[in-house]
């Protein structure tokens, strides 16, 4: 179990907290984990289109030489 210190204002009520580092790397990893899930959910959501590989290099092939 974690020991979490809370710092509270003169009213008594929390405005922060202090946690062990421990705890702190494992909730950054949880709510990465948690955006990466968001953000495959809403990719599987949209209309999805396919181009194959070759057509796929000939776009990328012609946006760079316009791009130069």
């Amino acid at each position: 179990m974690t020991s979490t210190t809370f710092i509270t204002d003169q009213k008594g009520n929390k405005i922060s907290a202090i946690l062990p580092i421990k705890a702190y790397k494992q909730l950054l990893e949880e709510l990465e984990e948690l955006a990466d899930i968001k953000a495959y959910d809403a990719a599987k959501k949209k209309k999805q289109v396919f181009t194959d590989a070759a057509t796929a290099f000939k776009q990328i092939d012609a946006k760079r030489k316009k791009n130069v």
